[in-house]
C-alpha cells in the first residue's frame, strides 16, 4: 500500500482515536499557546471536520487574510497540531491525531 493510500485509510475526523503519551511541559505549553487564540481554535475545527484543506479553503471560511491565515497554520504546524503536504504550489493541512492526542494527555495529565 503507498503511503498516499495508508494516508488516505488513516481518519482523520477522529483524531481523538490516536494515542500518544504526555509531553514535557514545554511542549505542552507551546501546544496551549498554540490553541489560546480564537482563530486557531476555528482553523482546528475546521480542520478536524475536514480530511484536507488548501490555505485558501480556510480563508474562504474565515474573516481573515491569507497571510494571517497562513501565520496561524505556522504556529499551529510548529505546535504540532496540524500538518501540512505540499501539493505543487498549495499546502493542504489536516489535523495531526498524534499532536492533538498528546495535547489531550497534556491536559489530562494536570
Amino acid at each position: 500500500m503507498s503511503a498516499r493510500a495508508a494516508r488516505s485509510t488513516t481518519s482523520r475526523r477522529s483524531p481523538d482515536r490516536a494515542t500518544a503519551a504526555a509531553p514535557d511541559d514545554e511542549s505542552l505549553a507551546a501546544m496551549a499557546k498554540a490553541i489560546g487564540h480564537p482563530a486557531r481554535l476555528a482553523i482546528l475545527r475546521l480542520l478536524a471536520h475536514r480530511d484536507t484543506c488548501a490555505t485558501g479553503d480556510v480563508v474562504a471560511e474565515l474573516p481573515l487574510a491569507q497571510s494571517t491565515v497562513s501565520e496561524h497554520l505556522r504556529i499551529l504546524r510548529d505546535a504540532g497540531l496540524v500538518q501540512g503536504e505540499f501539493e505543487g504550489p498549495r499546502t493542504r493541512y489536516c489535523v495531526n491525531p498524534v499532536g492533538l492526542a498528546a495535547l489531550r494527555a497534556g491536559i489530562a495529565a494536570l
